[in-house]
């Protein structure tokens, strides 16, 4: 795998923080979340159309009163806006994720397993239990309930999407055409899909993601957070 020099290239984000993501923040305009509830009173009040910025540090605040509370649909929420940023659907994408069903109940069983048993389990136990709520959004729920919940077994979550699916993607694909596979490129996509990845491809990838910071660890650039190859693998900051 290839370092290429981060320093000048990275997220100015990145580039300040180094060991830490909790300074990355999105832009959201809190009107358009109108209605949702329960709200995290962590994040602005929910009027005006003026883009407010939400850091990671900001959302693992919520995640951390979803410990002290045992209530975790507020984490979800904040997790969710900071997934969508400014897009003006978010809202009703997940209004309808919240209006059905015990969507507090399942995210709680989902955390109890990660804390007892790792990742893996919670997102096995989020897969397709509440409607509307796919991986790319309820890993960021795991990432940001991984960082507060204590002493969790094995790799804290990761956040998987669409885009970092495709980085591995092509990195796979290259693997492939080096070693000389037949379709190296339909084998990849199997394995990368854009969405549906299975528990055990999650557990891959955590472990991927492990296995290269430790390989990384050895320069005097890398900050040694998994959670900032995430960053630089779904900014297009660092290509494995």
């Amino acid at each position: 795998m290839r370092w290429e020099s981060w320093e000048p290239g990275w997220p100015k984000t990145v580039r300040r923080t180094r060991t830490r993501t909790g300074a990355h923040a999105v832009r959201y305009i809190p009107g358009f979340w109108a209605g949702i509830r329960p709200w995290p009173p962590e994040l602005a009040e929910q009027v005006g159309r003026e883009p407010t910025s939400l850091s990671r540090a900001q959302v693992l605040a919520v995640a951390r009163t979803g410990v002290a509370t045992a209530s975790w649909t507020e984490t979800l929420v904040a997790s969710y806006v900071w997934g969508q940023g400014e897009n003006g659907y978010g809202a009703h994408r997940l209004d309808e994720i919240l209006r059905p069903g015990p969507v507090e109940a399942v995210l709680a069983e989902a955390i109890a397993l990660l804390a007892t048993d790792g990742a893996v389990a919670g997102y096995r136990r989020l897969s397709g239990a509440i409607a509307g709520l796919g991986p790319a959004f309820f890993t960021k729920f795991l990432y940001f309930a991984g960082g507060a919940v204590p002493d969790a077994p094995g790799p804290r979550p990761l956040i998987l999407d669409q885009r970092i699916a495709r980085v591995l993607r092509a990195y796979t694909t290259r693997l492939g055409e080096g070693i000389g596979l037949e379709e190296p490129a339909k084998l990849a996509a199997w394995l990368w899909s854009d969405g549906g990845w299975t528990p055990h491809r999650y557990d891959m990838y955590l472990r991927w993601v492990r296995g290269v910071t430790g390989q990384l660890a050895g320069s005097s650039h890398w900050p040694l957070a998994p959670d900032l190859l995430e960053l630089a693998l779904f900014s297009g900051a660092w290509t494995p």
